[in-house]
């Protein structure tokens, strides 16, 4: 694969970040637009958008640095390459915990733009991951089998040598994952915060599996797990209890017919009198 895609005068461009911000953007568009749908702010949209690419980036490479710590220390230097070295679970939780709060400021139903913004995560990630494959990181392991891929010059994945095609993996699961939150799950599940919880147990499932198969051991462990695998056992099961706990308690908000809409917007009749006067 190929990173520096090409240079415009002094400035090159990366495979990885044009597809980061390609995903980031397309996740916008279609959060705007199911937005809109639900007659919703579209205001909201963005800020929350906002929150959840800067919180999320945040969270990445703080996790990042606690995974490395041990690199950290013996080359204190690694602090500054910001540019590199992000963990994806830290960007899922440093987003939501902004959003959390965005959304407790504005007083919105948390856990029904969580189920808006989520499929959204999931497209983003879906391009990030086909970033990874084009700058050869988060690779597989080395297979014999007939599914595989081969680097030719790459800094990160081992050139010349069949390797399983973990990012196409990983990207094929978050665009499976958007399409079941956005067209299959509301069909038999209406209540807030469903989608929010099959989205953890879905993405958790997906990338404890994927993980069997990378081959880049630096991406740090837990016995005999990886940070990621460790991580899943907990995403996987926050996502069962919150699902459990939605179906149980809460309540499906009562829709709003064309005719109570309109008994809203029209003043009652002491108003009309006062205004009259």
């Amino acid at each position: 694969m190929k990173n520096e895609l090409f240079k415009i005068g002094s400035l090159t461009v990366h495979g990885y970040g044009l597809m980061i911000a390609i995903g980031i953007i397309t996740a916008y568009i279609v959060l705007e637009q199911r937005a809109k749908r639900r007659g919703w702010d579209p205001d909201n949209a963005f800020d929350m958008a906002v929150c959840a690419a800067l919180g999320g980036a945040v969270g990445a490479k703080l996790l990042y640095y606690i995974v490395e710590i041990k690199s950290i220390i013996a080359d204190p230097k690694l602090l500054l390459n910001i540019a590199n070295g992000f963990v994806v679970y830290g960007g899922i939780i440093g987003g939501s915990i902004c959003c959390i709060v965005y959304c407790r400021i504005k007083k919105l139903n948390t856990l029904q733009w969580f189920d808006l913004v989520l499929p959204e995560i999931a497209i983003a990630q879906g391009f990030g991951r086909v970033g990874c494959l084009l700058a050869g990181c988060c690779y597989g392991a080395q297979t014999t089998g007939s599914i595989h891929i081969v680097f030719r010059d790459s800094l990160f994945a081992p050139n010349n040598v069949w390797l399983y095609p973990t990012q196409i993996m990983s990207s094929a699961a978050n665009f499976l994952n958007f399409a079941l939150l956005v067209f299959l799950i509301p069909r038999f599940f209406k209540k807030p915060g469903i989608v929010s919880s099959f989205y953890l147990i879905f993405y958790s499932i997906g990338r404890f599996v994927i993980e069997i198969f990378r081959g880049d051991a630096e991406r740090g462990s837990v016995g005999a797990l990886s940070t990621s695998q460790f991580i899943s056992i907990f995403i996987l099961a926050a996502g069962i209890v919150l699902f459990v706990l939605c179906m149980k308690f809460s309540v499906i908000p009562a829709p709003v017919s064309a005719e109570q809409k309109e008994e809203a917007s029209e003043p009652e009749p002491e108003q009309v009198k006062e205004a009259e006067e």
